[in-house]
């Protein structure tokens, strides 16, 4: 996240590593390869490989059912124009349980339901 970004101050201590685990689904990652490569140059990705590589954050690969769900959320959700990352980001909080999503998408992950809870807790809270 670059400094001077409007919303770096509420996202930054959700990049430090803490007690909780972190886990960023597969699709993500393509669009942080590109986000962070026109953001912050050549060497932002690899560093957030390195992360990764020593148990920072966690990957999670999507299985069978992920598929199915993000194929279905997509349709459901079809008048939100929400794209395959977001359902699948959706799909596997789902399967993991998670009750809380950092996403500063407040506008698709707040209005598509999760089936294991009521609403998820958006992270960082809305400003």
């Amino acid at each position: 996240m670059v400094a001077d970004d409007k919303d770096h101050e509420r996202c930054a201590p959700l990049l430090k590593p803490g007690p909780e685990r972190r886990v960023l689904p597969t699709p993500v990652l393509v669009e942080l390869d590109h986000m962070l490569g026109r953001e912050l140059g050549p060497n932002a990705f690899p560093a957030l490989l390195d992360t990764i590589r020593v148990g920072e954050l966690d990957v999670e690969d999507l299985i069978a059912s992920d598929y199915e769900r993000a194929a279905n959320l997509m349709r459901t959700y079809a008048d939100l124009d929400v794209g395959f990352v977001d359902c699948a980001v959706l799909a596997v909080t789902e399967r993991l349980g998670e009750p809380k999503l950092a996403t500063l998408d407040h506008r698709h992950f707040g209005t598509m339901r999760p089936r294991h809870v009521e609403a998820l807790e958006l992270l960082p809270a809305a400003s």
